[in-house]
């Protein structure tokens, strides 16, 4: 489609002779929340990594805004990197770093602010999370739910084009599971930002996505809505979708 952002066609990839990906071929259009979902260890977080340049696939081809991602020098890649936001697993905090510090990093890292200008963009990206008050903590002094939010906010504050979610509730209880859920919604939707979101919590994938698809042995078994998943009758995707409820 002319407003994909994303292109992934024909992605394979493989840890000696187990395969991970096997064929994959997806696309993300603008605006749109895509979550990757499915089970533990099914190539979600793969997907991923291969997209940003920490794994090279053995074939495929992947554009972003029609650039092709895998012809591109480290130095060029790097540029793309600067406008993508990304959310890891354990929020990835500095730990002897404090809130402010973990925000200003990237900020003083890639663009010639001033520290007026600094200030004011950290204290506006933590009032988005609603953690104003958490700014002088350290990531010790914080919970996981607020970890996450914080993490969250340092992904947001560069004003990424395209957010990368990879597993945002992990760890969490159910109630602060569905809060960072809801936020990454609101996020989007107040930034106008494109995100995929890889996530085995069918509760998180039902709050956030616009579309999915569901990875099985390396190869996307499943692409529609939410509530297509739910009524689908292949046995696998019935299996999954009654034990996710369940947990």
């Amino acid at each position: 489609m002319a407003n994909d952002l994303i292109k992934i066609s024909n992605l394979s990839k493989r840890f000696d002779k187990l395969v991970v990906l096997d064929d994959v071929s997806l696309s993300v259009t603008q605006g749109e929340n895509l979550v990757v979902f499915g089970q533990s260890g099914t190539g979600k977080s793969v997907l991923l990594k291969c997209f940003i340049g920490l794994l090279k696939p053995e074939k495929g081809e992947i554009l972003y805004k029609n650039q092709k991602l895998l012809d591109l020098t480290i130095k060029e890649l790097n540029e793309i990197r600067k406008k993508l936001g990304f959310l890891f697993q354990g929020a990835a905090l500095y730990d002897s770093m404090s809130v402010r510090e973990n925000l200003e990093f990237p900020l003083k890292r890639h663009f010639d602010l001033s520290q007026t200008e600094v200030d004011e963009k950290v204290s506006s990206t933590l009032s988005l999370v609603s953690l104003e008050g958490a700014i002088d903590k350290m990531p010790s002094e914080l919970s996981g739910g607020m970890k996450k939010r914080i993490g969250l906010a340092r992904a947001i504050i560069t004003d990424p084009e395209l957010m990368l979610y990879d597993e945002p509730t992990t760890g969490l209880d159910p109630i602060t599971a569905k809060e960072i859920s809801k936020l990454i919604l609101d996020l989007q939707k107040k930034l106008s930002m494109t995100s995929m979101v890889v996530t085995h919590d069918l509760i998180c994938a039902k709050i956030i996505a616009d579309r999915a698809i569901f990875l099985s042995n390396g190869k996307i078994v499943f692409e529609g809505n939410i509530e297509e998943l739910s009524k689908s009758n292949d046995p696998f995707l019935m299996n999954f979708y009654s034990d996710e409820l369940i947990d």
